[in-house]
């Protein structure tokens, strides 16, 4: 017998896929906002880890035994759960894939500690871990979210006189796609990089980062030292970036996420090359940074490093070499 077309492994699925679409519904009415959130433990975490339980837990309490209980279930539950949360229009792709790692080992931890409680306990446990993620959002929401600065360095190597290498930082000429490196990060949603304009030199001056999709940034410079150092706070131009760009819970300037400090720095070599640095700051402010950070650093190197990419092959052009 196939264990996948058993009545009892699809009724335990049907029943954590249900919880889990109740759950999404119950985080998105307007007045359960000021209780709970989908920006939440409770949400990411806990609700993954409770659909993995219902599901292996009425499994095992109806007869099935095995890996199809507490791993199967949680997991085909889970990617259902986010696929319907896609084509429901919930969530955006980037917060799905986000989601996607943690809560597919939530649900699988879920599913193992619920196949467990089934072989030794009634219907209580299911029913607490139900009101679980309700329970630890709400204490989240009351809690608040902790705001947090990290910092991403990344650099690159460049066979170019650093007043070369000045030239296409201090303002960065339109970027062609075929310029561009392969980026995880735009594959999945992020807009690319179009251009930098300056206004202006020397401190006080005005950048504007242009990215597609209607993303600016309003760059104004902080520190000013020709062929040595550029840095500029960062302002997002959230009015006019399109939801269709960014998912509310991914918007640059928004109540998650925001970039706010840039800096390059060209590092002279004893061969006449040039190393250029590029940092940045943003902040974080979810009550799940300790995951969040894992992104939000990996989305700000992947675009810095293709940022650099660009700027090295430009600089490393014929007639723009080592004099």
């Amino acid at each position: 017998m196939n264990p996948l077309k058993d009545r009892t492994v699809l009724f335990s699925a049907l029943a954590g896929f249900l919880y889990g679409l109740f759950c999404r519904l119950a985080f998105t009415f307007n007045w359960s906002q000021k209780l709970v959130t989908v920006m939440s433990i409770g949400f990411l975490m806990v609700m993954p880890l409770a659909v993995g339980f219902i599901s292996a837990f009425l499994a095992v309490r109806a007869g099935q035994r095995g890996p199809v209980a507490w791993l199967a279930l949680p997991i085909l539950t889970t990617i259902a759960l986010i696929i319907s949360s896609f084509l429901l229009f919930w969530e955006g792709i980037i917060c799905l894939i986000m989601l996607f790692p943690v809560a597919l080992i939530m649900a699988v931890i879920g599913g193992a500690v619920g196949a467990l409680c089934a072989r030794r306990f009634g219907a209580t446990p299911v029913l607490c871990v139900a009101m679980l993620p309700f329970v630890v959002s709400a204490a989240e929401h009351w809690a608040g979210p902790a705001n947090e600065v990290r910092e991403v360095a990344t650099r690159i190597a460049i066979k170019a006189a650093p007043a070369t290498v000045w030239r296409e930082i201090e303002r960065v000429a339109p970027i062609r796609v075929e310029e561009q490196r392969f980026s995880w990060c735009q594959k999945i949603g992020f807009p690319r990089p179009i251009e930098a304009t300056l206004t202006g030199q020397g401190v006080g001056a005005v950048r504007h980062a242009t990215f597609a999709g209607g993303v600016l940034f309003v760059e104004t410079v902080t520190l000013w030292e020709p062929d040595q150092r550029l840095g500029f706070d960062i302002h997002a131009d959230t009015v006019n970036i399109s939801p269709r760009t960014l998912d509310e819970h991914v918007t640059i300037g928004g109540q998650y996420f925001d970039t706010l400090h840039g800096e390059y720095r060209i590092e002279p070599q004893p061969d006449g090359s040039t190393v250029l640095h590029l940092a940045s700051r943003h902040r974080l402010s979810t009550t799940f940074n300790f995951y969040a950070h894992l992104w939000t650093d990996a989305v700000m190197r992947d675009i810095q490093e293709n940022i650099l990419y660009v700027i090295r092959n430009r600089c490393e052009k014929p007639g723009a070499k080592l004099p």
